[in-house]
């Protein structure tokens, strides 16, 4: 519906910028015809909209139905006046308050009054992180559901609740409804632990204390307790608590850094400006003085762009100025540099960094999955053996309530001390895990899904504080005939003190432009040339803090060195002005238009900046030119990608393959160059440079013309390799995974350069392999051409940026999946939070595998939880990454071991328990069903009361939970022999085949045991009872004794005391047993017989199956 029958104008918020010309202006409100608005109502799921305006209210007219907006609504027409600019807030609020009442609360924009929470024009939310998946009311339901919603758990309640009805009761209640009132207690205690340190962790991060400004001073409030428009204060190394407007700095250059790695995984620091009005202000106080309010976009997940305006409307003329990320401080960022003041203008779920979240899921493992399969096909060998039995009475009599009786008898087919026994298993696992000495401070969160560790087929990792350290270490400096390495870095140290005591003892120059003759230069020379282009061209700025001993107007007076820090966008920028200050020229002092060097004997050295062409993505370089003022020399310096400095610098015959050599041990290069200018030449350039910035078509166009100008011809000076240290043991971590058959793919948000040079560095990209970078497409055309290239190449890794990725999952999502998955290695960069989640669940859907996704950051959060094991790694940089993952590590080496060790374990345990414990249920419903049949297909149990709970209880619980502590080779194999874990990637240790063989055994051994009993039997019925009961548990006994490869001294501690207890309850069975009987020789021939009779031939077929197919394990432990 449109607004076509609208009376007067439409009324909307004040807006920077309105969509549609055609608006009038009244005072200080815009109005404007109708246009479509950015949220809508749905009409009570009808499937008609109808428009909201901002102060829509409740309407009792027409009948409750306004004519124009539909049931209920009439707009108001309130105005804005002097005491309430905005608008009719109360009216505003109470409509909010209603839509929201009503679900119709979607995000919208705002007006924000600096220190003036309580002037808001809608609901906000509470400022608070949530991790936990159910509240105080649904963990119950939630659980609950959780548990029936499989046909396992569903079938035991309808069971228990079957035992209600008189007619279909086979025995005392409680041999149903205790053992399902456990497996039940069971789950509820264990998710109830995992909330409430799930609550904890929350709570920790809630109550961390932040400084509010108010009227009456800096008070203090916990981070939970924050709202929309409080002008809060953020201490330096401090984490923002939510999205702000960056109001003030203490910082004297009237900016801050920001450190994002926890939000978009890129390793350089971010550049912040204050708004300039408040920046301007004598004091923090004073923003409480000024009557100023911020309008701000509808919240939104792109955490790259912000839309705003500041307006203070108290001075004369009143001040407006637009806003734009450079202004925005989002929660999760960390300030590094000075203090700052900000209001608040996002909370709790409208958080950027909580929108690119997703919402935490309950995992169900695979294993899980599959035994809930298995007990499906079990239901309908139990639904076939009743109908056969009732068919065999030829349908007499009653012949539905036979059929469920029969179905109550025959129950034990399904075993439900299958759930408790794999739960209880899962616990020891996760002990087991916690407890290994050999990855301390490995936590498991998620105690559910640890046999999914021993399957996992694509490792999804984050780069920046996964694989890497994030610290950047110079390397080497290249000289063309010359490399200085880490352990030659005092020979340049020697070279930059010669050339510096040299000029000392020469007599000054004269001032203005040398001519030097073209002589052969020393290498001390050549080196200090270099040396001092890296110290001049960056953008790296060194500030003085104070050290408690010496204060910072002091320490920045005398360029202190132990107070001295450097400050800039990039961490590489850092790395090199460090090691310039290592070989003794140091950057003591930087502002807008000056730069000073201390040389080695403690003189200054005055450089003018006359330019600076900062570093951009699609230039791939940065320059600067700089002014001598001793000598009164102009020099252009340059550093740059190699692909664009090879056709500035002039033509040499090393570059390209020294370049090739350095990137391919990991190292980032920066080719590094310089021009000399006259004075006349750069006053030419500058007037070019101004005029071309004046133009106002083509701008960049025109800029970028005049700067390449002067880039031809250049004097290369060396190449420089810095390294992205990585974190220990990386590489042989890498490859272990490789050989034990996973993928991996490295998501990260940082730069392509950066991403390839750590993927080469890690060796996650292999010497002999090609690397495919793919191009940057932006539309269909380009990705399909693209596409083609790279189907081209084989054995090739792939590294795409993620903007061509959007477009390539856009219109070829299943042809770009299906070549991604046939890589080695990919490498995903500037990838968005939500687009690695989008690319973790396409990898599940399009390949049927299981996925784990490795990260330390906030940014990982996403793909953690949409992962089917999320591995936390616990960096520098917080803890949010690990709290919101089912395992949380404290290094990347520990996954190794996590993964080859305890997941393949884990894995293996829990297939041999789930399907022992089936093989036991099958055994005595076997038995049942051979007793019913001998006797004309009775529906009388075969074992009542205490037998059928103590048989699968105290008689053989500990001998079979005891297969939790088997294992097939020692860990230290494991690890040696990675290959070991391929073979689980298949899933034989749990599958059709190897279910079908537990069935068929248990067949054989409950056909033999129960038609031994009744052959030899000789005179009552209770003797078949003890026969039969006895030789069944012996043969549990010797099938545990049987399965176990490597025995512990627990084992043979479960086999003799469950052998103990059931000798020492005969004594009690006597209801059951007839005891004179059991102490006859008679008994014991007979049972021992029917025993051998049952296991003697397993036995042989397990040693001729080790002696002639050994599996592949056996044969590293032989």
């Amino acid at each position: 519906m449109r607004g076509e029958g609208l009376q007067g104008p439409h009324r909307r918020l004040p807006a920077p910028a309105l969509r549609g010309s055609d608006h009038t202006t009244c005072a200080d409100t815009t109005f404007q015809p109708w246009v479509e608005p950015n949220w809508l109502l749905q009409d009570g799921g009808r499937g008609s909209y109808w428009p909201i305006c901002d102060t829509i209210l409740p309407t009792p007219q027409f009948g409750g139905r306004s004519p124009v907006t539909g049931p209920g609504f009439a707009i108001s027409s309130a105005l804005p006046t002097a005491a309430d600019p905005a608008g009719s807030l109360g009216a505003e609020e109470t409509c909010c308050e209603w839509l929201r009442c009503c679900g119709g609360g979607e995000p919208r924009p705002r007006t924000v009054w600096l220190g003036h929470p309580e002037k808001r024009d809608q609901r906000y939310p509470r400022n608070v992180i949530n991790n936990q998946k159910y509240n105080f009311f649904t963990f119950l339901p939630g659980v609950l559901f959780n548990q029936f919603k499989y046909f396992f758990n569903l079938y035991f309640l309808l069971l228990a609740c079957s035992q209600f009805v008189p007619e279909m009761r086979l025995g005392a209640l409680y041999t149903y409804w205790v053992p399902l009132g456990f497996v039940l207690a069971v789950t509820i205690i264990r998710e109830a632990v995992e909330e409430i340190r799930c609550y904890v962790r929350d709570k920790d991060v809630n109550s961390q204390v932040y400084s509010r400004l108010t009227a009456r001073g800096t008070i203090k409030v916990k981070s939970s307790s924050i709202q929309v428009g409080d002008l809060i204060i953020v201490e330096k190394n401090q984490r923002v608590p939510a999205d702000m407007i960056f109001l003030r700095t203490s910082e004297k250059n009237g900016s801050c850094f920001l450190r994002t790695d926890q939000l978009d995984g890129e390793t350089d620091w971010k550049l912040r400006l204050p708004v300039a009005c408040t920046q301007r202000l004598p004091t923090a106080a004073d923003l409480l003085q000024i009557r100023a309010h911020v309008y701000a976009e509808e919240p939104n997940i792109d955490i790259h762009n912000f839309v705003g305006t500041f307006n203070r409307e108290d001075s004369d003329p009143p001040i407006s100025e637009s806003l734009s990320i450079e202004n925005a401080l989002w929660a999760g960022t960390i300030i590094a540099s000075g203090t700052v003041v900000g209001v608040v203008i996002y909370t709790g779920r409208e958080l950027r960094s909580v929108m690119n979240t997703s919402n935490p899921r309950s995992k169900i493992g695979l294993f899980d999955l599959e035994v809930n399969c298995l007990t499906k096909i079990l239901f309908g060998a139990l639904v076939v053996v009743s109908l056969v039995m009732v068919a065999l009475q030829h349908f007499a009599g009653r012949w539905y309530l036979q059929i469920i009786r029969f179905l109550l008898l025959f129950s034990n087919i399904i075993p439900i001390s299958l759930r408790v026994n794999l739960d209880m298993g899962k616990i020891v696992y996760s002990w087991v895990i916690r407890r290994d000495s050999k990855i301390p401070g490995t936590v498991v969160r998620s105690s559910t899904i640890p046999e999914q560790l021993g399957r996992i087929s694509y490792l999804l990792t984050d780069k920046t504080g996964t694989l890497t350290q994030n610290e950047m270490v110079f390397k080497r400096l290249h000289l063309g005939t010359v490399a200085y390495g880490l352990d030659s870095m005092d020979e340049v140290q020697s070279h930059i003190f010669s050339v510096y005591t040299q000029q000392s003892q020469e007599p000054p120059a004269q001032k203005g432009p040398t001519v030097t003759t073209k002589v052969r230069r020393t290498m001390s020379s050549r080196v200090h040339e270099a040396v001092k282009a890296i110290a001049l061209c960056h953008n790296v700025t060194p500030v003085y803090e104070s050290d408690g001993v010496t204060d910072q107007a002091e320490a920045e007076k005398q360029y202190e060195d132990s107070c001295r820090v450097y400050q800039a966008s990039s961490p590489d920028e850092v790395a090199l002005v460090q090691w310039t200050e290592s070989v003794g020229l140091t950057l003591v002092g930087r502002d807008q238009s000056s730069m000073q060097l201390r040389t080695p004997g403690g003189q200054i050295l005055n450089f003018t900046i006359l330019q600076i062409f900062p570093f951009t993505y699609e230039s791939k370089r940065m320059g600067v030119i700089v002014r001598d003022e001793s000598t009164g020399e102009i020099t252009f310096y340059m550093k740059g990608a190699d692909v664009v400095m090879a056709g500035i610098v002039q033509y040499n015959d090393w570059l390209e393959e020294e370049c090739g050599n350095m990137a391919r041990e990991g190292l980032r290069v920066l080719v590094v160059a310089k021009k000399s200018l006259a004075e006349e030449q750069y006053q030419d350039f500058e007037a070019r440079y101004v005029q071309a910035k004046l133009s106002v078509y083509d701008r960049s166009l025109k800029v970028a013309t005049v700067i390449e100008s002067l880039e031809m011809e250049m004097e290369l000076l060396c190449l420089t390799g810095v390294e992205d240290q990585l974190q220990a043991d990386v590489r042989p971590t890498l490859e272990t995974l490789r050989n034990a058959g996973i993928k991996v793919w490295m998501l990260t948000g940082d730069k392509l350069e950066t991403a390839t040079c750590t993927a080469k560095n890690a060796h996650l990209v292999t010497r002999n392999q090609d690397i495919h970078i793919f191009q940057l497409v932006t539309n269909r055309g380009g990705a399909h051409l693209e596409l083609n290239a790279f189907r081209r190449k084989h054995d090739c890794a792939l590294v795409i940026s993620g903007d061509s990725l959007e477009v390539c999952l856009k219109y070829y999502e299943y042809e770009f999946m299906e070549l991604a998955c046939q890589c080695p290695a990919v490498v995903c960069c500037r990838c968005a939070p939500t687009q690695k989640a989008q690319i973790v669940r396409l990898l599940q859907e399009r390949t049927g595998k299981l996925t784990c996704a490795v990260g330390d950051g906030g940014n990982d959060v996403s793909m953690i939880q949409e992962a089917d094991c999320g591995v936390g790694v616990e960096g520098k940089e917080g803890k949010q990454a690990s709290l919101a993952a089912d395992f949380s590590i404290t290094q990347f080496k520990h996954l190794g071991r996590l993964l080859m060790v305890h997941g393949r374990n884990s894995y293996k345990r829990s297939a041999a328990l789930s399907q022992f414990v089936i093989h036991r249920s099958l055994c005595i419903s076997t038995m049942q069903a051979v007793f019913s049949s001998v006797f004309y297909f009775a529906s009388v149990p075969l074992y009542q009361g205490f037998l059928i709970i103590g048989y699968s209880t105290i008689y053989t619980m500990f001998p079979v939970f005891s297969l939790v502590l088997d294992k097939d080779v020692k860990s230290e194999v494991a690890m040696l022999y990675p290959e070991l874990y391929k073979d689980l990637l298949k899933g034989r240790p749990l599958s059709y085949k190897t279910f079908l063989i537990w069935v068929l055994i248990s067949i054989y051994q409950g056909s033999t045991i129960m038609y031994g009993a009744l052959l030899l039997f000789e005179s009552e019925f209770v003797h078949i009872v003890a026969i039969s009961f006895t030789s069944l548990i012996l043969t549990e006994l010797l099938m545990v004794a049987l399965t176990i490869q490597t025995w512990h001294w627990l084992m043979t501690v479960a086999e003799l005391l469950s052998l103990a207890c059931y000798i020492a309850s005969l004594v009690f069975l006597h209801e059951f047993i007839d005891v004179y009987f059991i102490a006859t020789l008679s008994f014991l021939w007979k049972v021992s017989v029917i025993t051998l009779v049952s296991c003697l031939p397993l036995y042989v077929l397990k040693y001729l199956r080790r002696r002639f197919s050994p599996p592949s394990y056996s044969k590293l432990t032989s």
